[in-house]
């Protein structure tokens, strides 16, 4: 069997021409033929999915109407809830937890929609690097290069479509923890405006998490974006439905002679020379393919870095275990400090942050009074080394550790919706990515250029495990 998508893959279901469960075994056996590699999933359930699969196709025999992802197998992040299947988030503090009960919205979405989970993919403790490895389950590694990390938190899930295990998996974007990783694997990823996709544990006091998914091409992505939108009681943050249609959109939104402005470095990140030609090259083909406008803006924003780590601290408290601070001697040591500082945070020093977020956001506010796309490489470096740390040299020139993630980051600290998207590749055959933000809500922009890309530069789609 070919490499599958998530459109093939449910048309196929629905025709007859494959079988639910012949999909999830197709799934199962590249996992086991690839993944002692990469520990791209840390749980599977081939029971569950095989059980499921069938009542798929009992329902197509019997001539229901199938969902518009019925048959899909896919993976779920270890960050979000699966219900029958383990949640650890990488962490021995959940090792030994039960089952969850019950799913998180959006993959109750995709179920209900007919996809299949297969298990849990990987992320780091908490999700809290730009890399994937942890003491309880381990290093992830690239599909391209497997001395390379998939990028974080979302790197087992970007493994997993990048090697052909499942047609997409569940991601969550903190700070560019779906865009990173899709850049890191030559994949499109999506982050939408927070509050497009419900949630019952994403954040809800930063609000810069999202939960999402990653695909291997931009039409899937747009379907899997039609069925986890729209609002959900349970998530007083989530946006009342827009009555747009991301397929259509994809293929029809009028773009032609938008303003787009081009940004290496946002004023003020290290990024790699190889990968800001690369980047760029990719944004004046892209300017060109949809009939975009340039400007002469200047973007010069100021490091947001602590802003940042502080904006997303409280969150990590909400379901930590109660006796957590004599725990800590069981986590990864570089998140050890982290946590101890985040607990002597004061209110005014979270005041003082908010006012800091604040400024940032009317800045880029301005910033799109004279342009409606920005664009910038998606990550500062390629991938570096899948055990980490996150590096504090790129290109020669040094930095502190969270360089590798500020370009994406603003778009989680401002509410915007963004896209990465295959730039193309270094000279040691590693992607690289294109990030395309867009204002608040315009995840219809950021999917129209998608598509206008993916068809003006087709990126390879990675072959199944041997």
């Amino acid at each position: 069997m070919e490499p599958f998508d998530v459109l093939g893959a449910a048309q196929s279901v629905r025709s007859g021409a494959v079988s639910a469960r012949e999909l999830v075994e197709t799934s199962l056996e590249r996992i086991d033929r690839g993944d002692a590699e990469l520990t791209a999933f840390v749980h599977l359930d081939p029971d569950g999915a095989l059980v499921a699969a069938d009542r798929v196709d009992d329902a197509r025999r019997r001539g229901e109407e199938l969902g518009p992802l019925a048959g899909v197998p896919f993976g779920v992040k270890d960050l979000e809830d699966c219900a029958g299947q383990p949640t650890t988030r990488g962490s021995r503090w959940f090792a030994d937890g039960p089952s969850a009960e019950r799913d998180d919205l959006h993959v109750g979405r995709f179920r209900a929609a007919g996809a299949i989970p297969v298990g849990k993919t990987a992320t780091p403790e908490f999700g809290a690097w730009g890399y994937t490895a942890s003491p309880l389950h381990g290093v992830t590694r690239n599909p391209w290069d497997p001395s390379r990390t998939p990028g974080g938190s979302s790197g087992g899930t970007a493994a997993a479509v990048s090697a052909g295990f499942v047609p997409f998996g569940t991601a969550s974007d903190g700070g560019g923890s779906i865009r990173g990783p899709a850049a890191s694997c030559g994949l499109p990823g999506l982050k939408p405006t927070y509050g497009r996709v419900p949630s019952l544990a994403s954040t809800r006091l930063a609000q810069n998490a999202v939960n999402f998914a990653l695909a291997t091409t931009v039409r899937d992505t747009a379907l899997l974006l039609d069925v986890a939108a729209g609002p959900d009681p349970r998530d007083r943050t989530s946006h009342p439905s827009t009555g747009v249609r991301y397929v259509e959109a994809a293929e029809r939104l009028p773009v032609s002679g938008l303003r787009a402005t081009w940004s290496s470095d946002l004023g003020f990140v290290v990024v790699d020379p190889e990968v800001s030609r690369i980047a760029g090259s990719a944004a004046e083909r892209l300017v060109g393919a949809a009939g975009l406008a340039t400007t002469d803006v200047t973007v010069a924003l100021d490091d947001y870095i602590l802003t940042y780590v502080f904006v997303e601290g409280p969150d990590q408290f909400v379901d930590v275990p109660a006796d957590w601070a004599d725990r800590l001697g069981e986590l990864d040591p570089l998140v050890v400090d982290g946590w101890r500082s985040a607990a002597e945070v004061t209110l005014p020093t979270a005041a003082r942050v908010e006012r800091e977020r604040r400024e940032l956001e009317h800045r880029v506010a301005g910033l799109f009074e004279h342009t409606d796309v920005l664009l910038t490489p998606t990550n500062a470096c390629p991938p570096f080394a899948a055990e980490g740390p996150m590096p504090e040299e790129i290109g020669g020139r040094p930095c502190h550790a969270g360089h590798a993630a500020l370009l994406t980051m603003l778009a989680n600290l401002v509410n915007l919706p963004s896209i990465s998207l295959p730039a193309g590749l270094t000279a040691d055959g590693l992607p690289v990515g294109l990030l395309v933000t867009a204002p608040r809500h315009r995840e219809d922009l950021c999917l129209r250029l998608a598509r206008i890309w993916e068809q003006a530069a087709p990126w390879p789609r990675r072959a199944p495990a041997a």
